[in-house]
């Protein structure tokens, strides 16, 4: 699937990985105790601009910051727009 979606300059698309449904021993957690997903997929990287050359690139697995990002909803699925610097590092 391919999302009609650019981003620019250095902001990239992430699709976050879904939530834990359960903890290791077994207990199912409940949707209201669910933490926020800090991984995800990068979907679409910007071009960059003339101070920052992009490090991600579309298919990297990332770790963001717990509140890094604004929410969108493309399509049907959820995604998270945010800058590069707001990434932590490339799995």
């Amino acid at each position: 699937m391919a999302l009609k979606i650019q981003p620019l300059s250095d902001r990239v698309l992430i699709e976050p990985m879904a939530a834990e449904q359960k903890t290791a021993s077994g207990l199912y957690i409940p949707d209201t105790a669910k933490e926020k997903p800090q991984q995800g997929k990068v979907v679409a990287v910007g071009k960059g601009n003339k101070d920052h050359d992009m490090t991600v690139k579309a298919g990297d697995t990332v770790l963001y910051g717990k509140y890094s990002g604004t929410e969108l909803k493309l399509e049907g699925a959820e995604y998270l727009m945010m800058r590069e610097d707001d990434i932590l590092a490339i799995v």
